[in-house]
């Protein structure tokens, strides 16, 4: 038993904490609500703490000149791996817990009780800081009642608030349903939050040498899960406004009552500088100058993006030089990763973490980047990975693809006659006039906004939500494309995935042919994984 968390304990902590995600990372993947097979939540936290223990273990064991002590220096380590490894948004928040944690400590002789409760409490700020409107139900509810929970316990005794803030986790995670009604509907519990659970117990072995009890949460009646909202954002705002800026904490407090007040979308991400740092700002508005003229009244904005949703005007972004260039797209599938790689793109393979696309930013070798990173939950990568490049100079624009099909039309607009900023606007506006739709097979009961699914049903997913729901592969494909061009297009592109069937991606097209006679087609064997048709039309 510990009376004090050294550095020996931490990295014990990380290295039973990553067994026991790891032990239960298939568990947490099946928590996952929508429908489709690509729950991910589980295998994102075990990679993210992968990469944290990684950190510890290139460690000597010496510490810096007037660095943090050795729990401390430790307690970094930890932070920074997590933050390079870091893939989606639970890994994200969850190198945001941990790097609120160890700056909470990093300077205190000693770790007992009331430190350990106010390094959870840190580390909830730091998650919540990370999400403009937190969403009650969700990892960020499970780490806020951990904390709350050792800050009652109101003891020096490091055991005792161990036990306390691992059993308000426990507490918190079985009323997740109750606060989020997708997981009421489906009878589970929230994925993130089972993940901190198990690091949070995996504390408790640690420093009491007892393995904590906690037996699952009791099972709910069984009715059909709805689909999960995937977090797009509003239709109402017409502009994403990005940048960076350098100003101090007061001035940012401000500026996120202003954005919030503005549009949606909201997130507002520093380097924990405890003076003037860096932030990443971004924001769903109408009025973009309104937005940028706020971040120039709260401090220093650079690295200004703008993205035009919809076929408007756009406002002009400050000049940038047009020379080393260069763009790294996320791809799942040999095909798909062919196809960037002849538009001259540098590609990552799917589901990457901060750290491999940081690398494959600075591998480029360019001063200016463009990120494509194909999906929503990689997109919370590629901006942390985009603010770390910016601390080695290099200035990077994340277009927020969510398919390949979205890449591929930004991709063909490129023009490096173009200036920087305008050609990153010229891209995000063809990304999103392309239209994509996803075709898979349902792996469980479902209420989705197209009727109730069973495992083994044919899903058609149109910018994210299920649309159609069928029998036979072929025509729903087919079906899915005729509602799409129903609404205009002119060209279709269909990305055959690794287990589609022979000839799928030929009687589409034959289909479009007959129905469609003016629309162009191409299709392309993509390789991807749960999708048998990606398809884009423009």
């Amino acid at each position: 038993m510990l009376d004090t968390l050294d550095a020996a304990a931490v990295r014990r902590w990380c290295a039973g904490g990553l067994v026991a995600l790891k032990r239960h990372q298939g568990e947490i993947d099946d928590l996952n609500v929508y429908p489709v097979p690509d729950g991910d939540t589980g295998t994102n936290m075990v990679l993210t703490l992968t990469s944290a223990q990684q950190a510890l273990a290139m460690d000597l064991g010496t510490l810096p000149e007037d660095g943090p002590t050795a729990h401390g220096h430790a307690l970094r380590l930890m932070a920074r791996g997590a933050l390079l490894g870091a893939r989606g948004n639970s890994g994200v928040i969850l190198s945001q817990i941990l790097r609120g944690f160890a700056d909470a400590v990093a300077a205190a002789p000693a770790v007992r009780g009331r430190e350990l409760a106010a390094a959870l409490r840190d580390g909830t700020a730091a998650a919540y800081a990370a999400v403009a409107r937190p969403v009650e139900g969700t990892l960020l509810s499970v780490v806020a009642a951990a904390a709350h929970a050792a800050e009652r316990a109101d003891s020096d005794d490091l055991r005792a608030v161990v036990r306390a803030a691992a059993g308000g986790a426990a507490h918190a995670l079985a009323r997740t349903p109750e606060q989020l009604p997708a997981l009421a509907r489906a009878g589970v519990v929230d994925a993130g939050g089972q993940g901190l659970c198990l690091l949070l117990d995996a504390l408790v072995e640690v420093v009491t040498g007892e393995s904590p009890e906690r037996p699952a949460p009791a099972p709910r009646p069984v009715r059909p899960p709805a689909t999960a909202v995937r977090e797009t954002g509003s239709e109402e705002y017409a502009y994403e406004v990005q940048f960076l800026l350098d100003a101090g904490p007061e001035a940012v407090a401000r500026l996120r009552e202003e954005l919030a007040a503005l549009g949606d979308s909201l997130v507002v991400v520093g380097d924990g500088n405890a003076g003037t740092g860096t932030w990443n700002v971004h924001v769903h508005v109408n009025d973009v100058g309104a937005a940028i003229e706020a971040g120039v009244v709260a401090g220093r904005p650079h690295r200004i993006s703008v993205t035009r949703f919809a076929d408007q005007t756009a406002p002009v972004s400050p000049p940038a030089a047009a020379d080393g260039r260069a763009a790294v797209v996320v791809a799942a599938g040999a095909g798909i990763a062919e196809l960037f790689a002849g538009e001259g793109a540098t590609v990552v393979p799917g589901n990457p973490s901060i750290g491999e696309l940081l690398d494959a930013i600075r591998a480029t070798g360019a001063a200016r980047v463009v990120v494509l990173p194909n999906d929503p939950d990689t997109q919370a990568v590629a901006n942390a990975a985009a603010r770390e490049a910016h601390g080695l100079g290099v200035k990077v624009s994340v277009v927020p693809t969510r398919s390949p099909v979205q890449a591929l039309a930004a991709l063909a607009v490129r023009d490096p006659g173009r200036r920087f900023a305008d050609d990153v606007i010229a891209m995000a506006e063809a990304a999103g006039a392309c239209r994509y739709a996803e075709v898979c097979y349902a792996r469980r009961e479902a209420l989705t906004v197209a009727g109730p699914c069973r495992p083994g049903d044919v899903l058609a997913l149109v910018e994210g939500e299920v649309h159609l729901i069928g029998s036979d592969l072929a025509d729903t494909c087919a079906a899915v494309v005729d509602r799409m061009l129903g609404g205009g297009g002119e060209l279709v592109t269909l990305l055959s995935g690794a287990d589609a069937p022979d000839g799928l991606a030929d009687a589409v097209r034959e289909h479009v042919g007959r129905r469609w006679p003016f629309v162009e087609v191409q299709a392309y064997p993509g390789g991807q994984p749960h999708y048998p048709l990606l398809v884009g039309v423009e």
